[in-house]
């Protein structure tokens, strides 16, 4: 069922897990309705996030309408979210089009910029019911191979207090020394900025770049206040190989819906393991 991601935040953020936010590479049904059917069997509530870039292909009201019609078929709460929205002009586009959550990320601008940026945003949003993330603390850029593309600082606790006066978003992603893409060797993810952050405030928190990241790391971040936890690159790999796999042991007679039905269930199984890692599993009755 069609939900915003409020509640649903706050409920994971109050109860001491996270809500699994995975990439949907711009409208594709077999990797929507993995994730939906997935979050069903397990009793998850989750969310279903959109990169602009990887919507230039099937266009977002395709992506928009393919999840409706995927939350329609299951009985779990389902966000359709905007993944770091750049702007007030592509979040105004997202709310038009039926996104039920929304990201913008003014990381990049000073935070009295990134905030009347969010602040815009959070004006018109409210008017909808629908939530807004925030970012503070650029991500990490990774290349193919892993390597640092840019080097950003990691976020100053006080930084996110200055950032919080200034504004008050739904939720927030904090650049911990997160990174999109994959990590080369073991990222460097400073927990200790979060504890700092929780002292002073409760608002749900967000990790992004979590392909990769140890699963100790992610559970401790949750137990830290992380209530919404972002996976991308991992389920694009994971099913290209599937794809890939029933390419080359199917007796697929080029039928591509043979091929589609395979690479989805076998992503079910992926996405599962997300949704037993961030603690969701059996929380919706």
């Amino acid at each position: 069922m069609l939900t915003t991601s409020r509640e649903m935040l706050l409920e994971a953020s109050k109860n001491g897990y996270a809500v699994p936010a995975i990439n949907t590479q711009g409208g594709n049904y077999d990797i929507i309705w993995a994730i939906c059917k997935a979050a069903d069997d397990l009793r998850s509530p989750i969310i279903l996030a959109h990169y602009v870039s990887t919507g230039a292909y099937s266009g977002h009201d395709w992506f928009v309408n393919v999840c409706k019609w995927c939350a329609d078929k299951v009985s779990v709460p389902v966000a359709i979210h905007l993944d770091h929205g750049d702007g007030f002009d592509i979040c105004m586009e997202a709310l038009k089009l039926g996104f039920t959550s929304l990201m913008i990320d003014g990381s990049t601008k000073p935070i009295e910029e990134n905030a009347a940026m969010t602040n815009e945003v959070l004006k018109v949003a409210k008017c909808f019911g629908v939530p807004v993330e925030a970012e503070i603390g650029e991500l990490l850029r990774l290349d193919n191979m892993g390597a640092v593309m840019e080097n950003k600082n990691i976020v100053d606790p006080e930084e996110v207090r200055r950032f919080l006066d200034l504004c008050q978003p739904d939720s927030l992603a904090i650049g911990i020394g997160n990174a999109h893409g994959y990590y080369k060797g073991e990222p460097d993810i400073h927990l200790e900025v979060l504890e700092a952050v929780r002292k002073f405030t409760d608002i749900p928190l967000v990790l992004h770049g979590c392909t990769g990241m140890k699963e100790e790391i992610i559970k401790e971040a949750i137990k830290l206040g992380v209530a919404k936890i972002n996976f991308g690159t991992e389920i694009r790999y994971k099913y290209v190989e599937h794809y890939e796999e029933g390419l080359k042991t199917m007796n697929h007679q080029g039928h591509s819906w043979k091929l589609s039905q395979f690479a989805n269930e076998k992503l079910q199984e992926d996405v599962k393991k997300i949704i037993r890692l961030a603690g969701s599993e059996g929380t919706v009755k």
